[in-house]
C-alpha cells in the first residue's frame, strides 16, 4: 500500500470536526498524528449520538468519524508542566496543528510565534472561524463558529431558499467543517514543499468563513445577476425525478445532449417540439411537459434502473441515495471506501480516505489496508512521552499523579 505521508509527524491540539478531518486524512496517508486532548477528552467525544467505547466511556459520533489511525495523548495544557511537554513534543514533529479560538494558543504558550522561534522549520496550521490574522483582523475574529454559522454567512443556504420560509441550516452535512479541513491539508502540503525549497517553516491560517465563501460559489454568479435561489433557472435540466422506489438526478445543460435524453425517456418527439428547442424552454415547460413524461417513464423502474438507462444514452444521471444505499453501492464496496469498525455496541461505519494512490503493477487499484481504530482517551500517553521525550516510567507516573497527563 502506498503511504505518501509516511515519516511525517503531526502534533494536533484539536477538537470537533474541521481540523480532526484534516489530520485524519494525513493519518490515513501514513502520517503519525499525535492527538493532544484535555484530560476529560476533546469536545467531539461528548457530542451526540454516542456509543460506549472500548474503555467504557460514552464517545460521540463526531469523534468516531474523524480520528481513525491517530494516537491519543491526554495532557493538561492549562498547567505549566503540560505546556512544557507540548513545547518539547513540538520539537519532535513536522507539523503543529490547532483549532482554538484566535489568540488562545498564544495565551497557552503554544502559539505560532513561540514555537516557530524555538523550531524555525516547524509548519504550524490553524483553523478558526474567521482566521488568526491581525493585519487587520477580521471584525468577527473573536466569535465562535461552527459549520452552520459559516455556511449561512457564505450564502450556501440561499440555494435552497424558498420565498420567506426560514432557511434550513446544515443542508450539506458538515461541509462548513470538511471544506476548511481540506483547505488546511492543501495548505500543509504546500508549506512542506516550501520548506523543502527554503528550509523554513511557516504558518497556514485557515478561516472557515473564507473556505465556505470559496466553496458556496455565490459571489461570482450574483455579480452576473444570478441569485443562488434562481441559479438553475434557464440553464437547462438540473432536476430530480421520481422513480418507483425513490428519486434520481438528471443534468442536461447543453442542447446537443437533449435528443439523447428525449430518446432515453421514450419521447423522441420532444426534439421536434419548438417549445423545447432551448434550455429556457426546458425550464419553462418542466412542470407540464418534461416532468410528467419522465416520471411516467420511470414509474415502473427503480431509481438505479432509470439512472442506468439514461447513462447508457450518454446522459448524466444518478440515483439519490440514502445512507443504506451508499453502503450497498458496488462502487463503494469495490473501492473499500467504507471502513467498518467493531465496537462494544456493534459495527460503526466510517468513510475512508477518498484519495486513492496506485503504482502500476504494484498492487490492485482497489487494494487498501484497514486503518487503525480511533484511539481511546490517552491510550498512547505513556508511549509518546517515553519514545519522543525519553521520560522514565517514574516521571510519567508522577505527572499522572499531579494531574498533568492521563
Amino acid at each position: 500500500m502506498i503511504r505518501p505521508l509516511e515519516g511525517l509527524s503531526v502534533l494536533a491540539a484539536e477538537q470537533m470536526h474541521a481540523l480532526p478531518h484534516a489530520t485524519q486524512l494525513m493519518a490515513l496517508m501514513g502520517a503519525d498524528v499525535l492527538k493532544v486532548e484535555p484530560l476529560e477528552g476533546e469536545a467531539g467525544r461528548h457530542g451526540r449520538p454516542t456509543i460506549t467505547d472500548r474503555d467504557g466511556r460514552a464517545t460521540g459520533s463526531t469523534f468516531l468519524r474523524n480520528n481513525l489511525a491517530k494516537q491519543s495523548l491526554a495532557l493538561d495544557l492549562k498547567s505549566d508542566a503540560g505546556r512544557e511537554l507540548f513545547q518539547a513534543l513540538a520539537g519532535t514533529v513536522d507539523v503543529v496543528a490547532e483549532n482554538f479560538r484566535p489568540g488562545a494558543a498564544d495565551k497557552l504558550g503554544i502559539g505560532y510565534a513561540k514555537l516557530s522561534a524555538l523550531y524555525p522549520r516547524l509548519i504550524y496550521v490553524s483553523i478558526s472561524g474567521f482566521g488568526n490574522r491581525t493585519d487587520p483582523p477580521s471584525p468577527y475574529r473573536d466569535r465562535a463558529a461552527y459549520a452552520p454559522i459559516v455556511e449561512g454567512m457564505a450564502g450556501l443556504y440561499e440555494y435552497s431558499r424558498d420565498g420567506d420560509a426560514p432557511p434550513r441550516p446544515a443542508t450539506a452535512g458538515a461541509l462548513g467543517d470538511t471544506a476548511p479541513g481540506l483547505h488546511a491539508l492543501i495548505g500543509v502540503l504546500a508549506a512542506l514543499r516550501e520548506r523543502d525549497r527554503s528550509g523554513l517553516g511557516c504558518r497556514v491560517d485557515i478561516s472557515m468563513y473564507d473556505s465556505m465563501i470559496a466553496v458556496a460559489d455565490v459571489v461570482h454568479p450574483a455579480s452576473l445577476g444570478v441569485e443562488p435561489s434562481r441559479a438553475t433557472e434557464g440553464i437547462g435540466i438540473l432536476h430530480t425525478f421520481r422513480a418507483r422506489d425513490g428519486w434520481f438526478t438528471v443534468e442536461v445543460v447543453r442542447e446537443p445532449h437533449f435528443p439523447r435524453f428525449a430518446d432515453a425517456v421514450g419521447h423522441p418527439e420532444w426534439t421536434h417540439d419548438p417549445r423545447l428547442a432551448t434550455r429556457r424552454g426546458w425550464s419553462d415547460h418542466m412542470r407540464e411537459v418534461i416532468r410528467p413524461g419522465v416520471e411516467a417513464w420511470a414509474a415502473g423502474r427503480t431509481k438505479h434502473e432509470a439512472a442506468a438507462l439514461l447513462a447508457a444514452h450518454g446522459v448524466a444521471a444518478g440515483p439519490v441515495n440514502t445512507a443504506a444505499d451508499i453502503a450497498a453501492d458496488p462502487h463503494v464496496q469495490q473501492r473499500d471506501f467504507i471502513v467498518e469498525v467493531d465496537s462494544p455496541e456493534g459495527t460503526v461505519r466510517i468513510v475512508a480516505n477518498p484519495i486513492a494512490f496506485r503504482r502500476e503493477g504494484a498492487e490492485a487499484p482497489h487494494a487498501r489496508s484497514e486503518p487503525a481504530c480511533w484511539p481511546t482517551l490517552g491510550q498512547d500517553t505513556d508511549r509518546i512521552l517515553s519514545e519522543r521525550l525519553e521520560l522514565s516510567p517514574d516521571r510519567i507516573t508522577a505527572l499522572r499523579a499531579a494531574g498533568v497527563v492521563a
